[in-house]
C-alpha cells in the first residue's frame, strides 16, 4: 500500500508548476524563467483518480548592463535590473479514465507577482534612473488537458496545452507591470525515465511559447522554445537530490517600431543548478512532496541575467 501511495504522488507533480516570468520578452524574460518548468516524474500522469494542491514560489534577481537597450515601457532603456518574486497556487485534477495506457488531467494557476523594476530610460537629450514597484494578481494560468501516455513501467510521457490570459492589470508606461498584457499559448512534452534499480530518473520538459500582439505597445514578441532537464537521485528515507540544466531560446526577432529600432531584440540563456526533494505520506492516504532549487543564469543575451534564482514548492495530493 506505501509504494501505491507514494506512486500516486510523484505522478500528480508534473505541470503543477508552470514557469512565470515578469516582462514580455520586451521586458528582457519572457513567460519562463529558465529551470523553473521540470519536476520530479514530470512526464508522468497518475494512473488513478486524483486531486493535487500545489504552492510554489519563484524568486528572480536578475538585470541586462547598460550597454544594451532593453524595450521596456514603450521605451529603449539602457540596461535594467530587476526582482520578481511569483507565488503560484495551483490545483490539479486527474480525471478516472479506467485502465489503459492513457490518463488524462487539468489544471489551473492562480499567481500573485511582486516586481521591482530599475531602469535607465531615456527621455529626449536627457537620461535618467527611474524606479518602480508592483503587486498585485498576476495573469492566470491554466491547462484544459493534459494526455498522459505510458510507454512502460519506466518510461512515460506528457502533452499538454497551456494558456496565459491577460487578467493582471496593465499600464503602458509603468516599468513595473502585474500583467504582460497579452495572450500566451504553450504546447508542451515532459518525457520521463526511471532506472528503478539505481534510484534514479531523468525528466525533460520542452515547450513552444507563442504570443500575441501587445496591443497598448504595439510590440510582437517572436516565439520561445523552451527545455528543462533534470537528473535525480532518489533515497530510501524519501529525500532526492539532483541537477537541472535548463534554456531559453527566442525563435526569430520580435516586431514592432520599438523592437524595430533594436534590431528584433532577440534573446536566449542558460541555466544550471542544483535540486532537493522529499516525499513523505500524510495520514493514510495523502502525501506530502516538498522541493528547493536554485537555477543560477551561466550565460544570457538580451534576457535578464540572474546568480539569484530560487524556486521552492509544496504539493499534497489527495
Amino acid at each position: 500500500m506505501p509504494n501505491k501511495i507514494a506512486r500516486r504522488l510523484v505522478s500528480a507533480l508534473p505541470l503543477l508548476c508552470a514557469g512565470a516570468g515578469a516582462h514580455a520578452t520586451e521586458g528582457a524574460l519572457g513567460r519562463p524563467v529558465t529551470g523553473t518548468s521540470v519536476t520530479p516524474n514530470a512526464g508522468i500522469v497518475s494512473p488513478e483518480p486524483i486531486l493535487a494542491v500545489n504552492v510554489g514560489e519563484i524568486y528572480l534577481d536578475g538585470s541586462i548592463s547598460g550597454s544594451r537597450n532593453v524595450p521596456i515601457a514603450a521605451k529603449a532603456s539602457l540596461g535594467i535590473d530587476g526582482k520578481v518574486a511569483f507565488t503560484l497556487a495551483t490545483v490539479m485534477k486527474v480525471w478516472d479514465t479506467g485502465p489503459g495506457a492513457w490518463n488524462f488531467a487539468s489544471g489551473f494557476t492562480l499567481p500573485y507577482v511582486w516586481t521591482k523594476v530599475t531602469a535607465n530610460v531615456n527621455v529626449g537629450r536627457f537620461a535618467g534612473s527611474s524606479q518602480d514597484t508592483a503587486s498585485n494578481l498576476f495573469d492566470i494560468y491554466f491547462t484544459p488537458v493534459i494526455a498522459g501516455y505510458h510507454f512502460s513501467k519506466t518510461e512515460h510521457v506528457a502533452l499538454s496545452l497551456n494558456i496565459w490570459a491577460p487578467t493582471g492589470k496593465y499600464d503602458p508606461n509603468a516599468l513595473a507591470n502585474p500583467s504582460l498584457n497579452n495572450w500566451t499559448f504553450v504546447p508542451q512534452v515532459a518525457y520521463t525515465r526511471l532506472f528503478p534499480e539505481h534510484g534514479l530518473e531523468f525528466d525533460a520538459v520542452a515547450g513552444l511559447q507563442f504570443y500575441t500582439r501587445n496591443s497598448a505597445t504595439d510590440y510582437q514578441n517572436a516565439p520561445l522554445f523552451t527545455l528543462d532537464t533534470m537528473l535525480l537521485k532518489r533515497f530510501a528515507n524519501g529525500a532526492g537530490v539532483g541537477l537541472i540544466a535548463g534554456t531559453t531560446q527566442q525563435l526569430g526577432d520580435d516586431s514592432g517600431p520599438l523592437a524595430d529600432r533594436l534590431n528584433g531584440f532577440r534573446g536566449h540563456d542558460w541555466a544550471v543548478g542544483p535540486i532537493v526533494t522529499y516525499d513523505t505520506r500524510i495520514g493514510a492516504r495523502s502525501l506530502l512532496s516538498l522541493s528547493l532549487r536554485w537555477v543560477p543564469t551561466v550565460a544570457s543575451k538580451n534576457r535578464l541575467k540572474s546568480t539569484n534564482t530560487f524556486m521552492g514548492t509544496a504539493t499534497l495530493v489527495f
